[in-house]
């Protein structure tokens, strides 16, 4: 490129109001994130109208703060970036139309983005991509392997089908007495405790790359009732060891048969639940053993985050790829 292009990037698809400003999709110039865990954790999970709700009070702030860390002025942006979907429809209709706005105002293109892509670009900024390659997406509500052959190409070939795998681990923390969000909570104890509870693995009908974590789940709930009747306790941290240990083997095992059925080198692993230290030390070990280039996201570009959306709203400009003021929230938006 004979100019650096610099993206401004919002998200706002669920409980993190973020703005980010990349350059040439890889520099990142700031990334301001403001969480709202501590509002929903009392309720045990994301409120959708108190998440959209401190949006809106927080976007223009976090808008001024990342200009100012990324020490940029109004003419230096090129274009703006934004997650248009999925997530939760209020909560991304705030984003979405304070972009429009900038957009407007500032005169510049407008770029819709697709959440999980801005997922798998978070990997960009770390290390750039090359191509094909499979992605392994795990995070709250997504479950899905996606084969790439080059950029802003996205084929989803296998998905969850029931429950999310970050939603699991919410779940059976929740079962186990463990604050929201648990996928944390539950990622430690299980490296204080032994896998010695014999919980199922849904490997689903013979080829699939599909996933199905709701009756693993069951399965650990069933598994405490049935104890609590006979009067005896199964440890936190054996529970914990044992569910992670058949969510990180169904999850590897699928990965890895994917990256060899597309004939891939190289698997990205995005998503919130991407920081599960179970699940990276795992996938290390088997794309080591297979030869395969592993790229994980740092912790702080795992969870939601508008570096991510930049990063992969570059692509777009470059493509050409802008929107106009129809642009809308999207629940549902699939990955294409």
């Amino acid at each position: 490129m004979s100019k650096d292009t610099i993206i401004l990037g919002i998200e706002t698809s669920c409980d993190e109001t973020s703005v980010a400003v990349v350059k040439n999709g890889r520099e990142v110039l700031s990334n301001v994130i403001s969480s709202q865990i501590e509002s929903h954790k009392r309720f045990g999970g994301v409120v959708p109208e108190i998440a959209s709700r401190h949006h809106v009070e927080q976007i223009t702030y976090i808008v001024e703060e990342a200009m100012a860390k990324a020490d940029i002025q109004v003419e230096d942006v090129d274009g703006i970036a934004v997650t248009e979907g999925p997530g939760l429809v209020g909560a991304l209709l705030v984003g979405v139309n304070a972009s429009k706005a900038l957009a407007f105002a500032w005169d510049k293109p407008l770029i819709g983005v697709h959440h999980i892509a801005g997922h798998i670009y978070a990997n960009h900024i770390v290390e750039e991509l090359d191509f094909p390659l499979l992605s392994l997406v795990v995070s709250g509500g997504h479950t899905e392997l996606i084969y790439m052959k080059e950029h802003a190409s996205y084929e989803v070939i296998g998905e969850t089908r029931d429950d999310a795998v970050g939603e699991a681990y919410d779940k059976v923390a929740r079962t186990l007495g463990l604050p929201y969000p648990g996928g944390p909570h539950i990622d430690r104890l299980a490296h204080e405790g032994k896998p010695v509870i014999d919980l199922p693995r849904a490997w689903l009908e013979e080829g699939s790359y599909d996933f199905s974590f709701s009756g693993l789940k069951s399965a650990v709930i069933n598994t405490l009732h049935n104890a609590k009747q006979r009067g005896e306790e199964w440890s936190k941290e054996d529970i914990a060891a044992s569910f992670q240990a058949s969510v990180v083997d169904v999850l590897v095992t699928k990965a890895m048969r994917a990256a060899e059925d597309k004939k891939v080198d190289r698997l990205v692993l995005a998503g919130g639940v991407a920081a599960n230290k179970g699940l990276r030390a795992e996938l290390t070990e088997a794309c080591g053993k297979a030869g395969l280039k592993l790229t994980v996201p740092p912790l702080e570009l795992c969870t939601d985050n508008a570096a991510m959306i930049a990063s992969a709203g570059t692509f777009l400009y470059w493509n050409g790829n802008f929107a106009d003021d129809r642009l809308n929230g999207q629940a549902g938006l699939l990955l294409k």
